[in-house]
């Protein structure tokens, strides 16, 4: 049988309720998962800009129900921001575009999923903060985002991929990689799985929270990378936060730890030189005010408590994930070299070194 062409997102685009005249569709972002198109349609008040993506059904395995996750959250923000008073809603939160139909997404003849947003002019991404200003809006805007969802009616979200952060059960996808060892590495990696080993209660850290009832799960984003919000193109203002698909039950602080492991410290993923591997207090500091200042009264005494520790948790987790994708032949993450996945491990456990050496300076730093 023939294979069937791609669909044309040009095609796919005017199946939403847009401008008519579809201009030109191309290629956007540098997202790995979802295919993402810049769509440009001419209307009467000029050129309009869209987002258009194909929702990664092997990654996200019930495209239906993230959509309705979708559609729940950003309309339930959009209500809650109106309520506050908020002014220029169309650049504080995504809206999806409905389809001919009244729909949220449509499907192409391959059965894909597609969805639709305005595209929100006037605005960048960051790759890493460059002040503690930035920090702070980063993290405000995250720990905002959760209040907002503190009150979503029930029913819960469908949890769009299961255990997504459960560090248990990655510890023990780890030890099984290291018992088989199958491509015959781990005499590559003695130290850094003498590392892991010696830190495994980090894996066991929320669900001991969990177990004393001190942490609930609460809809969260769940992947708080920096390059997921949209700040100000002219100034260090956050604005909406993007990249819905894991917002879904999960403990308030991950978000926080993933946030900090990745924004406090200005090393790269995969850095050589271990000694430049290190937290920043004053950006740690400024992303804890602003995670508190955004969720106000959204955590508990507990929750407040342990904002360092889930930094720790957060980064031995992903050093665990690189260690354990690198026993196992490099099956998960893209490489660029041999010994790519190794090398990003050596980073995580450099960095969960110093956060662990400067606990004390970073609680202080958080409160000050």
């Amino acid at each position: 049988m023939e294979a069937l062409a791609p669909p044309d997102p040009r095609d796919i685009a005017r199946r939403f309720q847009i401008e008519p005249e579809v201009q030109w569709a191309g290629p956007h972002g540098n997202g790995h998962i979802n295919a993402t198109f810049l769509v440009a349609c001419d209307g009467p008040g000029g050129v309009r800009r869209y987002l258009l993506q194909r929702i990664n059904a092997r990654v996200f395995g019930d495209p239906p129900a993230l959509m309705e996750n979708l559609g729940r959250v950003t309309r339930h923000v959009r209500a809650r921001l109106a309520q506050e008073g908020v002014e220029d809603l169309e650049r504080r939160v995504l809206a999806l575009v409905p389809s001919e139909d009244g729909a949220d997404f449509v499907q192409d003849g391959e059965g894909g999923y597609w969805r639709c947003f305005p595209f929100i002019e006037g605005t960048r991404t960051l790759a890493k903060v460059e002040s503690a200003a930035q920090a702070f809006e980063a993290a405000r805007a995250y720990g905002a985002f959760q209040r907002l969802l503190g009150d979503l009616p029930p029913p819960s979200l469908v949890p769009t991929i299961p255990h997504f952060h459960d560090a248990g059960l990655r510890f023990q996808a780890f030890h099984a990689a290291l018992e088989q060892d199958l491509h015959d590495r781990a005499n590559q990696a003695v130290p850094e799985i003498r590392f892991a080993l010696e830190n495994r209660a980090l894996a066991e850290f929320f669900a001991g929270f969990i177990a004393r009832g001190d942490m609930r799960e609460r809809i969260v984003h769940n992947d708080t990378k920096l390059d997921n919000l949209l700040f100000d193109a002219a100034a260090d203002e956050a604005l909406c936060v993007v990249d819905l698909d894991t917002v879904m039950p999960g403990l308030p602080l991950y978000d926080f730890g993933d946030l900090a492991r990745s924004a406090a410290c200005g090393a790269v993923e995969d850095e050589f030189r271990l000694d430049k591997v290190c937290v920043e207090p004053n950006l740690f500091g400024a992303l804890a005010k602003g995670f508190l200042d955004g969720t106000g009264d959204g955590l508990n005494a507990v929750e407040r408590e342990n904002l360092v520790g889930a930094t720790q948790v957060f980064a031995y987790t992903l050093g665990l994930r690189f260690l354990t994708d690198f026993l196992e032949g490099d099956s998960y993450f893209r490489i660029h070299r041999e010994g790519h996945n190794l090398d990003r491990a050596r980073v995580q456990f450099a960095l969960l070194r110093d956060l662990q050496a400067r606990e004390d300076e970073l609680r202080a730093a958080a409160t000050r």
